[in-house]
């Protein structure tokens, strides 16, 4: 059976570097054996952001592509606070934020960019948790996506 680790790397994806806080937050907090992450967005590997609203500046393709986007720059938080994806033992949840046009109604087919990704890396069982998946009339900087989720931590 493969690790997290491994299995990402057989993705042949690359992770961004890890977003670093544009408030007042953390991004990321360890409490007892769970990790909760922040709402990340798109990032890309040169630091620059998918941005565009859903249903006018960009359509449900470039939304789906997004949404992995923030599944990768929530994995490069998840590193660079645990060092590895294998200290995961499970997703929990994910709350998947869309920024789209009022008559777009395929907010959970975008955030499956993401959930696809997490269960690629911790299978089935242990990298799908509970979801929502809503809409948005906007979201910082005009970021397409917006995820937050939370992961059980291996003891």
């Amino acid at each position: 059976m493969s690790t997290a680790d491994q299995n990402f790397d057989a993705l042949n994806l690359e992770l961004p570097p890890a977003p670093t806080p544009k408030g007042v937050y953390k991004p990321a907090l360890i409490v007892g054996n769970f990790i909760y992450v922040s709402g990340h967005g798109p990032y890309l590997p040169d630091n620059s952001l998918m941005t565009g609203r859903i249903g006018l500046e960009v359509d449900i393709e470039f939304g789906i592509a997004a949404a992995q986007q923030t599944g990768l720059a929530i994995l490069a938080t998840l590193k660079a606070a645990l060092g590895s994806l294998n200290r995961v033992k499970r997703v929990v949840k994910v709350l998947g934020m869309v920024n789209a046009v009022d008559s777009f109604q395929e907010h959970p087919k975008v955030i499956n960019g993401c959930s696809e990704l997490f269960a690629k890396i911790w299978g089935d069982e242990n990298g799908i948790g509970v979801r929502s998946a809503v809409g948005m009339g906007s979201l910082p900087t005009n970021i397409s996506v917006e995820i937050e989720a939370m992961f059980e931590l291996e003891l």
